[in-house]
């Protein structure tokens, strides 16, 4: 994948070791970007610019909901999560049933 620096490559990971992905939407409309990972942690923030590359590469899609989109592995996603980890099982993603 183009332009795919290590920050990019976490996401990815993370999402295909079962964390979640979810943009918070504000009042106001402003958006933040928080990765929950699924042992329960707090959410760490993940920068705009990091989702919108990796949208852009078509690596990830969005439920679209309000105020919290999850964000999910497109079939992209899954190969690039295939090829970056040691996981036999791949993650959930749209298409995936």
């Amino acid at each position: 994948m183009r332009g795919l620096g290590e920050e990019h490559k976490q996401v990815v990971q993370a999402l295909a070791q079962g964390d979640t992905l979810k943009a918070h939407r504000t009042l106001d409309g402003a958006k933040r970007y928080q990765l929950h990972p699924l042992d329960g942690t707090p959410p760490s923030i993940v920068p705009s610019a990091v989702i919108d590359h990796l949208l852009a590469q078509r690596l990830l899609t969005s439920n679209m909901k309000f105020p919290a989109a999850v964000y999910l592995l497109t079939e992209r996603g899954v190969a690039l999560a295939a090829d970056l980890t040691a996981v036999q099982t791949l993650p959930v993603h749209p298409r995936a049933y």
